[in-house]
């Protein structure tokens, strides 16, 4: 991609740079990372948290390779590696575009709030050794998503504490990671009714 990327600085730079840095009918796991950079984990977390919450999920069996990404990304970062990988066949994995505009104007709306809250403070969440713990929650919350991809919107909460540990790792907000860990233990309370519902 010839296009300038905007530097990822919270939603609203991730949402520009989806949009102008990819292009097609058609867009690939590929084209996606290479929007947001591949060296930087908090917009890479962010890219995958808005994903599982954005239209772009309606993919037979999207959920479970968003989270399977998730779960090798935010994996790599608890272990410490600098750059991450992926299997070829996950990064050739398609979505339509129309989905991803669907959900850029969705989340446009937000992005204003989300932007004005996000800030520098308490740093030492998103820098060693609390960012191998935080990217450990981020993996917790790729696990539980394969269960609740059966539910109707059961995604939803872990992808959201996915979005806001992107999120607090790309602005050094460790407000937004602690908000994660909301989300994660509300994911937590889904998967428990649901296991409580077929056991």
């Amino acid at each position: 991609m010839t296009r300038h990327r905007p530097e990822i600085r919270d939603m609203r730079t991730l949402l520009i740079s989806l949009k102008t840095c990819t292009e097609g009918d058609t867009i690939t796991v590929e084209d996606l990372l290479g929007a947001v950079g591949r060296r930087a984990f908090g917009p890479l977390l962010a890219l995958l948290g808005f994903v599982a919450i954005s239209p772009l999920t309606i993919v037979p069996g999207a959920s479970w390779l968003v989270a399977l990404v998730t779960l090798l990304i935010a994996g790599q970062v608890a272990v410490g590696l600098q750059r991450p990988w992926l299997p070829r066949r996950a990064l050739d994995f398609s979505f339509p575009r129309s989905a991803l505009e669907k959900g850029i104007d969705q989340m446009s709306g937000v992005a204003f709030t989300i932007d004005r809250v996000l800030k520098p403070r308490f740093g030492f969440l998103t820098a060693p050794p609390f960012i191998q713990l935080t990217a450990f929650l981020a993996v917790a919350a790729a696990f539980i998503t394969f269960p609740l991809g059966i539910v109707p919107f059961g995604p939803v909460l872990p992808g959201l504490c996915v979005l806001l540990i992107g999120l607090g790792l790309t602005a050094r907000d460790g407000a937004m990671v602690l908000l994660a860990g909301g989300a994660f233990a509300g994911a937590l309370m889904i998967v428990s009714r649901v296991i409580e519902r077929f056991v």
